[in-house]
């Protein structure tokens, strides 16, 4: 069983920087595919970046591309989420996922990971 933690959500203004920070006590497989997804209220949870391919591969929600940046520290056993020039519509809880396998065709997918962590809320004021 693989458990995740997030931390380092919290309140910024717009245009402010956070980064989030996922533990993870392993990884369910010596390839997985390891995320961030977010879900505003009243919208459904989406993937905002994810890292798969032994770490040569990254997907990013458009909406993302150019402000947040995903990385991993297999060292640390650590994900982590840089996120610049926030703004508003960032507002979301963010969760961390960890799936055995993913492809380039389903790395967005909720439904292909199979551990979550609680979630840290981010929320940007403009």
């Amino acid at each position: 069983q693989v458990q995740l933690m997030e931390s380092g959500g919290g309140s910024v203004q717009t245009g402010g920087s956070l980064r989030l920070s996922c533990a993870a006590s392993g990884y369910p497989s010596s390839n997985p595919c390891m995320g961030w997804f977010r879900q505003a209220p009243g919208k459904e949870r989406e993937a905002v970046a994810v890292i798969y391919n032994g770490g040569e591969s990254t997907f990013y929600a458009d909406s993302v591309k150019g402000r947040f940046t995903i990385s991993q520290d297999n060292a640390k056993n650590t994900l982590y989420l840089q996120m610049n020039s926030l703004q508003p519509e960032d507002t979301a809880m963010y969760y961390c996922a960890a799936a055995i396998r993913c492809n380039r065709y389903n790395a967005r997918i909720r439904s292909q990971y199979d551990y979550w962590g609680q979630g840290t809320q981010v929320t940007v004021s403009s």
